[in-house]
């Protein structure tokens, strides 16, 4: 009798076994047994016209459907295709930004610094770009230097320390330590120059070529004396421009000789192989055949971490070409893009709310990330009322702006666009596919460390869009206003 209820025991306990496998099956055939079957997405917008941004409007969930429709617009999500690893979003902190700064109330500079460099308060920046001697956003004209100090026993960054290394300092403190900044020269000293001027290009004289080099080292000590580590550097601001203001010209050959030869072998022997090494730092008409010239010498590529771009001169509703910067990515995969500066032009307070402004970044950094771009950098922080200071009426919009009159700041919808990218895409997040099957809807997406998926949707048209999101075999209902930026974030 044991023996019987014992085999109707075991008997029982094979049937459980073979239910419960059958229904961990179907469960899979149906798509309900990944994490992203009960997965939250929580979506947060920006929408002309409404005064909230990132503005959470809604708690969604996937479903199971193994097939989109081809009626409705939707955006192919897929995790398991990566692609570059993202590094980071910021804007530079120049002279005209630490100026303007230092002329606020306590209060507001440090409404300022968490707006940007706070992840909790404000869009998380981990990127801030700086300039090595003057440049058009300064007040005036200046150098580390005395004149003809070929040695440099007279360098000093004394001119930054009432200024920019306080802010720049500050906006490391806020965010943890997390900031990677890099610096740009735009001209070397007129005396280093065959047109003795710091403004008006001109080429650097071939007897301060290392002069020149050991001017970064310098200027790389100085700053991490002051306690602020130095991620990156570029070889010049713009080194194909004649500008009136602070300019250098090298040809893509004279670039990849002052690489190789000077610049990188300094660095190395200076014990900063460490620092990426940034090579053109100019627009995206010739990157291709700039990072070709400089890339395709193993003597000069081996010192370049990666290609920097801008997005000024070549800039159309038509035609950004963005597709010369995935040729770049795709002929040297192992080497990083990183966008270095772009803003909007021509400065006009009349013009400071209007919603292109927020669109044109919305359309480069989707663009940018999506052929290969691993960080982005917008320009001045902070600029006042005027657009500036800038020493040669070279008047621009930032995200930010401080009325000093007033002495209030002024947040354009560009501040709010970047963030809808830096306050929810985590520095070594990995670039996923998000396949839209409408061209209106304008799309990037991460997988972040965490293992979230930030998914940034743009829609720049007259209409509200009703779309769908698939991932892996469920789908997800939802929609984005007009001239509205979303980002998805699927826990």
């Amino acid at each position: 009798m044991k023996i019987i209820n014992a085999n109707k025991l075991l008997s029982f306990l094979l049937i459980t076994l073979l239910l419960s496998i059958i229904i961990v099956s179907c469960k899979s055939q149906l798509g309900l047994n990944s994490k992203t079957a009960s997965s939250k997405i929580m979506v947060y917008s920006t929408v002309k016209g409404e005064s909230k941004t990132f503005n959470k409007t809604a708690d969604l969930s996937f479903r199971p459907d193994p097939q989109p429709s081809e009626l409705v617009p939707t955006i192919i999500i897929n995790p398991k295709q990566t692609f570059q690893t993202f590094i980071g979003i910021g804007g530079a902190i120049t002279d005209a930004s630490a100026e303007v700064y230092a002329k606020l109330p306590l209060a507001k500079q440090k409404e300022l610094i968490d707006a940007y460099y706070s992840s909790s308060k404000g869009i998380g920046y981990t990127i801030t770009r700086t300039n090595m001697n003057s440049c058009d956003f300064s007040s005036a004209s200046y150098v580390y230097v005395d004149e003809n100090d070929k040695l440099l026993n007279s360098f000093s960054v004394a001119h930054d320390e009432e200024f920019k290394i306080p802010m720049i300092q500050q906006a490391l403190a806020t965010s943890e330590g997390k900031m990677k900044l890099y610096f740009s020269p735009w001209s070397p000293p007129a005396w280093m120059k065959d047109n003795n001027n710091v403004l008006q290009g001109g080429k650097l004289k071939p007897e301060f070529m290392q002069s020149w080099a050991n001017y970064y080292v310098k200027f790389i000590n100085e700053y991490e004396k002051r306690n602020l580590p130095i991620w990156g550097l570029t070889v010049q601001n713009e080194p194909l421009a004649k500008q009136r203001w602070e300019s250098c010209v090298y040809t893509a050959e004279e670039e990849r000789d002052f690489i190789k030869n000077f610049l990188g072998p300094i660095l190395w022997k200076s014990g900063m192989k460490d620092k990426k090494l940034i090579a053109w730092d100019h627009n995206r008409d010739l990157v291709y055949q700039r990072a070709s010239v400089i890339l395709n010498d193993p003597e000069a590529a081996k010192y370049v971490w990666g290609i920097g771009f801008h997005w000024y001169e070549t800039w159309t509703k038509s035609e950004p070409l963005f597709q010369n910067v995935k040729n770049t990515k795709d002929a040297f995969p192992d080497k990083e893009l990183i966008f270095t500066e772009g803003c909007q032009e021509r400065f006009n307070l009349d013009s400071i709310q209007n919603w292109s402004l927020g669109e044109r970044y919305g359309n480069a950094m989707i663009n940018d990330f999506n052929n290969g771009t691993a960080a982005w950098t917008d320009w001045n922080i902070l600029l006042d009322e005027k657009g500036g200071p800038n020493h040669v009426a070279n008047y621009c919009f930032a995200p930010i702006h401080a009325n000093l009159k007033t002495k209030e700041l002024i947040y354009t919808n560009a501040y709010y666009y970047i963030g809808h990218f830096s306050k929810f895409i985590k520095p070594g997040a990995k670039r996923i596919v998000a396949s839209p099957t409408r061209s209106q809807l304008q799309t990037t997406a991460f997988l972040n460390p965490d293992g979230e998926i930030v998914v940034v949707v743009m829609n720049n048209t007259k209409g509200k869009i009703d779309f769908q999101m698939w991932m892996d075999g469920k789908i997800t209902d939802t929609a984005i206003s007009a001239h509205a930026m979303n980002t998805y974030v699927i826990k």
